[in-house]
């Protein structure tokens, strides 16, 4: 697992053991950065459920202004200070080492706003639902923003109907994921 393009470009990082990791491929990585490339520059990041904290440097690495890492399992957040400490990324970096409905509502107290919101939760588990529910009644959402969520191929987001100010703008499908693309109604196109 490496960075792929920008300032930390084919650095290697590593990523936390344990079947309860399913990091990014880079492949699956670069489709999502090519998408999002016009956007990175300046913006506000945040990975939710980071694991090796692969897409937020990713996302610093290729210009953006700062990245919230969310996650709560030690060795994980062990693998996200190294890899932003071996990139050099670090001070553009906040970690926050709670779950994630807690530090969500971190973000909201603090008033934070935000350009891109990716997450990536373990597969089948019912947490895109979840998290999605949250955010969009937290507003962490900038009104241009955009939510990404890689999941199974398989996950259904019908319930997204519910919310008039969101809809599913994109859908990038695998073989056996996909990144959802979801932004608030009348934002601009990805």
């Amino acid at each position: 697992m490496r960075v792929i393009a920008g300032t930390a470009r084919s650095l290697s990082l590593v990523a936390p053991e344990g079947q309860d990791v399913r990091p990014t491929l880079d492949r699956t990585k670069e489709t999502l950065f090519n998408m999002l490339q016009h956007r990175l520059p300046g913006c506000l990041f945040m990975d939710i459920f980071s694991g090796s904290g692969a897409i937020g440097i990713e996302a610093l690495s290729r210009g953006a202004k700062k990245a919230y890492f969310v996650e709560n399992s030690q060795s994980a957040l062990k693998c996200i200070e190294q890899n932003l400490k071996h990139t050099k990324l670090f001070d553009h970096a906040d970690i926050i080492k709670l779950d994630f409905m807690q530090a969500l509502k971190v973000l909201r107290e603090r008033g934070i706003s935000l350009d891109i919101i990716f997450f990536d939760p373990p597969f089948n588990k019912g947490f895109e639902e979840k998290l999605l529910r949250e955010l969009c009644s937290y507003s962490l959402l900038q009104e241009d923003g955009l939510i990404i969520c890689e999941c199974s191929s398989h996950t259904s987001f019908d319930f997204l109907e519910e919310y008039e100010d969101y809809v599913i703008y994109k859908e990038k499908i695998f073989k056996t994921s996909k990144f959802v693309f979801i932004k608030k109604i009348g934002c601009a196109e990805l």
